[in-house]
């Protein structure tokens, strides 16, 4: 046995002695050296080295809580009817990539937004207007649950040159001081554009934009809903081929009416120019914006008391072009308190509501709004009406001015106060022709009455009117970067002359409803209705965020 162990460990021994002589033979490898992060100091803090690349990168985000109150006065059908409260929790990352070439720096920036919103205002209309809110499809969820996805921005900027999805070049102070943008004035801070910027001078730069033109479209004046045509009605001569301000005939000598489809086509893009100063004092800038506005094709054509359409010829209203201007100063405040500032911006526009920001609070894509669910009264919200008399666009009118100045009362506390004024004014005659169109031969379209009615004067449709908005809110940064506050807000919107039938008061009523008018007082049969010129509403937000 002694010998079988023997003989067992020696040869064991060799075979060691054998392979480490063969392992020394072997080449050696060498591992690759491992490459590690390395700071990048070219293009400011928090940009490091890609790895294998001369290109440097920051990554950042947000989270967010936030949580409000708003007044509602209806427990009605309507969307968010009765909600009081409302609650959203958001998630925010950044990547801004950039590397250092001959022809300056070549940077591309992308921002991701998740959010999940409910309750009024926070599950924001405008979002699932815009495609980047999606509702919830339950009984007590439809449209008072919004999940948010948005690729914020996605743009590359080199030479000059901007392209990809950004703020748009005509806005300035874009809400800038407001936890949700409320104050009157433009903000589109997506929006799809190819531009190109040149500096000159000291702080000067100028700026030529092509803009996605849907994000700035509101609906022509009509009586669809979204997702199908709005529909405006036109009075035409039938075989000519021209609008004439009479009734139109077919061949037969019968009058006949045509439905046209208002929904606006994209064809061409919006035009945006925009002239800046920045200096350590502050910034300035004046902008200034065209876009087109167009109607398609008549959808059909039909005659009073259902008589034969032979013959007849609907024309179509040619396209017309809205345009805004606008002026913006900013002004810091150091000689206050360190971080102090002013904003002063004023814009008006014809056809253009989503560049003067009439519509700001009250939401934008959508024929009319209120202030809030069962308010006194809404506003319509249309860039143009199409006369059925003439069979042109007639353009809405509006103006905005805004203020908003911020005040640091200590390192860590901060407030912002904010007010801002407008008006939107519509077409007389227009207004009085599409009333007479929409009622005679049995085609009533809308609830705008004809001009001749008892509830034509208290109708809301297409009224001018005012707003005012104001805010201040108190934050508190106990860390860098980490923000914990409260905002209010107080809106008021009301008619420029008249009044109209209270929906708080009367819900469902319409001026079409108006039988008779005694001392200035409209009766529905028997029955006096109230009445208003104007309607309030106040809400109240809080906000925990950190930025990193």
């Amino acid at each position: 046995m002694k010998l079988v162990k023997s003989l067992l460990l020696g040869s064991a021994a060799g075979l060691t002695v054998v392979a480490g002589a063969q392992a020394a033979d072997l080449p050696i490898k060498k591992a690759a050296p491992v490459e590690y992060v390395r700071v990048c100091s070219t293009h400011g803090a928090g940009f490091f080295y890609i790895p294998g690349t001369d290109t440097c990168l920051r990554v950042s985000g947000r989270a967010r809580f936030q949580a409000t109150y708003l007044q509602s006065f209806y427990r009605g059908g309507v969307v968010g009817g009765g909600d009081l409260t409302g609650f959203q929790g958001l998630g925010r990352l950044n990547l801004d990539a950039r590397t250092a070439t001959g022809y300056g720096t070549l940077r591309a920036f992308v921002r991701f937004d998740l959010a999940y919103g409910t309750g009024p205002f926070l599950a924001s209309g405008t979002q699932r207007l815009a495609g980047t809110g999606f509702p919830g499809q339950g009984v007590d969820t439809f449209g008072r649950s919004v999940t948010t996805v948005n690729v914020d921005k996605a743009f590359i900027q080199f030479a000059g040159f901007t392209a990809g999805r950004a703020a748009s070049f005509f806005d300035f102070y874009a809400h800038d001081l407001e936890f949700v943008g409320s104050s009157l004035g433009s903000d589109i801070s997506s929006t799809n554009l190819l531009a190109y910027t040149a500096t000159f001078g000291q702080g000067f730069s100028a700026t030529l934009s092509m803009e996605d033109p849907l994000l700035r479209k509101t609906p022509v004046f009509g009586s669809g809903t979204a997702g199908t045509n709005f529909v405006n009605y036109q009075v035409f001569t039938a075989g000519s081929g021209n609008f004439t301000p009479v009734l139109g005939t077919n061949a037969f000598g019968q009058p006949v009416i045509a439905d046209y489809d208002v929904v606006q086509r994209q064809r061409l893009p919006d035009f945006v120019g925009a002239l800046r100063y920045d200096a350590a004092w502050g910034s300035a800038q004046v902008s200034a914006a065209v876009h087109e506005i167009n109607t398609a094709n008549a959808a059909s054509v039909r005659s009073f008391a259902g008589f034969s359409t032979a013959g007849a010829v609907a024309p179509r209203p040619g396209s017309d072009y809205g345009w805004a201007v606008q002026g913006g100063l900013k002004v810091n405040l150091p000689f206050i308190a360190a971080g102090d500032l002013l904003y002063l911006q004023g814009s008006y526009g014809e056809g253009a509501l989503r560049y003067t920001g009439y519509n700001a609070w009250l939401g934008g894509y959508t024929a009319s709004a209120s202030l809030a669910a069962g308010t006194s009264l809404g506003t319509s919200l249309v860039d143009a009406v199409v006369d059925p008399l003439t069979g042109k666009l007639d353009l809405s009118k509006s103006w905005t001015v805004s203020a908003a100045y911020l005040h640091y009362w200590a390192p860590e506390w901060r407030s912002a106060v904010f007010g801002s004024y407008g008006e939107v004014s519509y077409g007389k005659a227009s207004r009085g022709n599409l009333g007479f169109v929409n009622q005679i031969g049995g085609f009533a379209t809308s609830s705008l009455p004809s001009p001749f009615a008892a509830g034509f004067g208290f109708s809301s449709q297409l009224r001018d009117t005012n707003q005012i908005v104001a805010g201040a809110s108190l934050i508190w940064s106990p860390v860098r970067d980490l923000d914990i506050g409260l905002e209010g807000n107080y809106a008021r919107l009301a008619l420029q002359s008249g009044r109209v039938i209270d929906q708080n008061k009367a819900p469902g009523v319409s001026a079409a409803s108006v039988t008779s008018v005694v001392n200035g007082v409209p009766f529905a049969g028997a029955v006096a209705l109230p009445t208003a010129s104007a309607t309030d509403t106040f809400q109240i937000r809080m906000r925990v965020q950190r930025d990193f």
